[in-house]
């Protein structure tokens, strides 16, 4: 239980009502009851203002008229939600210890607080910070490093010489530092081509589920400071990220490309090889990127949902537009024979 007044404090929030209210718990605005603590965005949400049986809602001045119960009035809602939820987050912390079925190399360095799960394998060469945790069946290569307080859980592979900053978070199942996809052809047969680069990760990056971040072929790929990634994300070789930068599920990006700062790239977003995606650039979701980018701003590509009957006629249009377009083109001629 944590006191309504406390919240207040904590988030930066002005507290508007029963400062002594205790919350146990943060809720959904359509589902919260007593003792529960909700928070309103967005004018999508505010008819379930007048009956959410929370005890108290986080929110903007926009959204106080005509409410009665207990408030955080603040201007930016959705991160007191989040500050909020962290007070209440139940995700279990490392144990510490270090599992007796681990297998450790002779000569990794192991800073204070150090744990590493069951069946976990370490090769020689490694340098684990202060406070890092390895959950089970991790794999971690020659000579890899891990920042302060990283947490790298269950059945993740890190291969040789991947460098991960401080305050690091790897899902399960990503693999990082896997061989770019390099091959030379030869009279028909694929040569394979080593890649001699590697990963580097900042710090404070989050990096989702079963994603797949592949090594550098000469120089390293690269992900910035504070990068987040979604499950299931595809980085081809050589790839660089800058800062801050938001990437979202089923998203690839092929070699040589690079993100700039501060970037969204929304769900499934596809990005080929060897461009330039300046800072601030938003991608909408199930775009395509084909040249690089050198303006901030939005960029979208692709067909949204329609009922099927329309989209079966527009794509019968589709088809005809090159017909169509011939058609046109000889009209335009012939209009110019006769006025001749």
């Amino acid at each position: 239980m944590i006191r309504l007044g406390d919240i207040a404090q904590i988030i930066d929030a002005n507290c508007v009502g029963n400062a002594q209210q205790q919350i146990e718990s943060v809720a959904d605005i359509r589902h919260a009851g007593p003792g529960q603590i909700t928070f309103l965005t967005s004018k999508d949400f505010l008819p379930y203002l007048a009956t959410t049986k929370a005890s108290a809602v986080i929110t903007s001045e926009q959204f106080t008229k005509d409410f009665t119960g207990n408030l955080l009035v603040m201007s930016n809602p959705y991160l007191g939600y989040a500050k909020t939820a962290t007070l209440f987050d139940t995700t279990p912390l490392p144990s510490v210890t270090m599992s007796s079925s681990a297998v450790i190399a002779d000569d990794v360095v192991l800073g204070e607080g150090v744990t590493v799960g069951a069946n976990t394998v370490i090769a020689s060469g490694c340098d684990l910070a202060d406070g890092v945790s390895i959950g089970p069946n991790v794999s971690i290569g020659e000579g890899v490093t891990i920042g302060a307080n990283s947490r790298i859980n269950a059945n993740v592979s890190l291969y040789h010489r991947v460098s991960i900053g401080s305050d690091c978070i790897i899902h399960s199942g990503t693999v990082i530092g896997s061989d770019g996809f390099g091959f030379a052809n030869e009279a028909g047969q694929w040569l394979k081509i080593p890649q001699l680069g590697a990963v580097q990760i900042g710090d404070r990056v989050e990096i989702g589920a079963n994603c797949t971040i592949d090594r550098g072929a000469l120089e390293d790929t690269y992900i910035g400071n504070g990068v987040i990634i979604d499950n299931l994300v595809h980085i081809a070789h050589n790839v660089r990220i800058g800062d801050n930068t938001a990437m979202a599920g089923t998203t690839g990006i092929a070699g040589g490309t690079t993100i700039g700062k501060n970037c969204t790239l929304a769900g499934r977003v596809s990005i080929i090889g060897h461009l330039d995606i300046c800072d601030n650039t938003l991608i909408t979701v199930n775009s395509t990127v084909t040249k690089s980018i050198t303006e901030p701003g939005a960029y979208s590509s692709g067909d949204v949902i329609e009922p099927n009957s329309q989209w079966k006629r527009k794509l019968a249009r589709i088809k005809r537009l090159d017909s169509l377009f011939k058609r046109v083109k000889d009209l335009e001629s012939r209009l110019k024979n006769d006025s001749k």
